[in-house]
């Protein structure tokens, strides 16, 4: 899992556990199941991060769990001309974004102005926009779901979201107990917050 394993993960969770993360980024995770087929999860960057990590670990998820529409697109700013197809599909990619694609914006600093044109262009034609970011308004406007990880005073680090995020998506969903509907409940009153 790159620079935390599996266990690292799972401590983190278990550490998170009562601070609401922990329900949030499965909340996130089963917004990015709903992309429609393979390839339909595209993931976006800055022209100045690309996000290979978390491109990464849900191709990871999408293998292990059988989950295919989990297996991302990594949309990329300027593609080298010589690079295999996959990793070849530049920002032109999200102007063709449509129903049952998910575009998934992955900023720790603030989204250029190209970047929310981008954007608010796949929006318009129908996909669904999910932004993991550091608290940028403007993204976050144009998301259906965001999930803003603060770079002051949280609890959690934008590299450890990304972890969460990605094992969250490959969770298959349980029915959940009475105790455990209540104590996510309470974690909506009292948690971070995830954008409808």
């Amino acid at each position: 899992m790159g620079a935390m394993d599996a266990a690292a993960v799972r401590f983190l969770r278990e550490a998170l556990d009562a601070t609401g993360w922990v329900a949030r980024t499965r909340e996130f995770g089963r917004a990015l199941r709903g992309t429609r087929s393979p390839g339909g999860l595209l993931l976006v960057g800055t022209p100045e991060e690309e996000p290979w990590h978390l491109t990464a670990h849900l191709a990871d998820e999408a293998r292990f769990t059988g989950l295919a529409q989990l297996t991302p697109t990594l949309v990329r700013w300027a593609p080298p001309v010589d690079a295999p197809p996959h990793l070849r599909v530049g920002v032109d990619r999200l102007a063709g974004a449509g129903r049952g694609e998910t575009l998934l914006v992955v900023a720790e600093q603030r989204a250029p102005v190209p970047l929310l044109e981008r954007v608010d262009d796949a929006r318009r034609t129908g996909a669904t926009i999910l932004a993991l970011d550091g608290g940028d308004p403007e993204l976050e406007a144009l998301a259906h779901d965001a999930l803003a990880v603060p770079a002051l005073g949280a609890p959690l680090s934008f590299d450890g979201a990304q972890h969460l995020v990605s094992l969250a998506a490959g969770e298959l969903p349980r029915r959940a107990g009475l105790r455990e509907r209540l104590a996510r409940l309470a974690d909506r009153v009292s948690g971070p917050r995830l954008r409808d």
